[in-house]
């Protein structure tokens, strides 16, 4: 893999629109090759122990028989608690992101092994928030990426445009651009296993609306890199998710698509009926 070159000739590459035609409906042979994947990011909430423990158990009774695999992201001091609550059910445990650091004086940090030990098996890298708010770049989150791997887990890698990229039609570019930067180093094999997230920033908690056929055109532009970057096999065994603003009302229609296996859920994941609904898409 060449990331340098992949850099490159994006920066040279002409920028494209993504007003995209109606999509077609994802294909049952899509459905049985890839496993639908849906995560509940439940961010810096809720504010109390007893009440984690609450929406633990309403996300769990309401995933029931669903299809589709469920991980819930709890904050750090949740994550025991939570995984005691969902450890027979169909959920699986996740982190909200670790340092890439083993150990040592780094002040308020967690390593891969302290969440690895609590039975966490997904860890987001790269996230928006993490990104803007916490100024992760992309070496940075290279090395999350890298460190999530050697520690057993498997990265949910967080990938997208702001609301000014978008309107200069720089999209893919920006995306192409994380992705390459983001899994420097990272074997087919496990990117084979690991998720990618399409969030892009400008719909995430603001309201506004990224059409399903819009998404469908980016994750296809993504898988179609990945294929680039390693071999179509890969690109076709690896799960994209898509998340910014995902609701029970949206997510069928999301979930049509062909290229989306899944959604990054963020305020619907702290209601557990809701939550429900969009791990038991139609």
């Amino acid at each position: 893999m060449k990331t340098a070159a992949v850099i490159a000739s994006l920066a040279l590459a002409p920028a494209t629109g993504l007003v995209a035609p109606a999509a077609p409906t994802r294909p049952a042979s899509a459905l049985m090759a890839r496993q639908p994947i849906t995560g509940g990011n439940w961010k810096m909430n809720p504010t109390s122990l007893e009440d984690a423990r609450e929406l633990a158990k309403s996300v769990a009774a309401a995933a029931g028989s669903s299809a589709a695999e469920g991980i819930v992201f709890p904050p750090y001091p949740f994550i025991g608690p939570v995984g005691e609550i969902i450890k027979d059910t169909k959920l699986n445990l996740g982190s909200q992101s670790i340092f890439f650091e083993d150990k040592g004086a780094y002040t308020g940090a967690v390593s891969a092994s302290m969440v690895k030990s609590l039975g966490v098996k997904y860890v987001l890298a790269g996230h928006s928030e993490r990104r803007t708010l916490f100024k992760d770049n992309d070496a940075a989150i290279n090395k999350k990426v890298l460190k999530i791997i050697e520690g057993g887990m498997i990265p949910v890698l967080c990938i997208g445009e702001t609301k000014e990229e978008f309107d200069a039609n720089l999209c893919e570019s920006v995306c192409a651009i994380q992705l390459a930067k983001d899994l420097a180093g990272v074997s087919a094999a496990d990117v084979k296993t690991m998720i990618i997230a399409y969030e892009p920033v400008w719909a995430i908690g603001t309201g506004l609306v990224c059409p399903s056929e819009t998404a469908q055109k980016v994750h296809k532009f993504l898988r179609g890199k990945l294929s680039e970057m390693y071999d179509q096999a890969t690109a076709d065994a690896v799960r994209i998710q898509y998340g910014g603003s995902v609701t029970p009302d949206s997510v069928d229609e999301l979930m049509s698509m062909p290229d989306i296996d899944g959604c990054l859920v963020g305020g619907a994941s702290l209601d557990g009926e809701k939550f429900g609904r969009i791990l038991n898409f139609n």
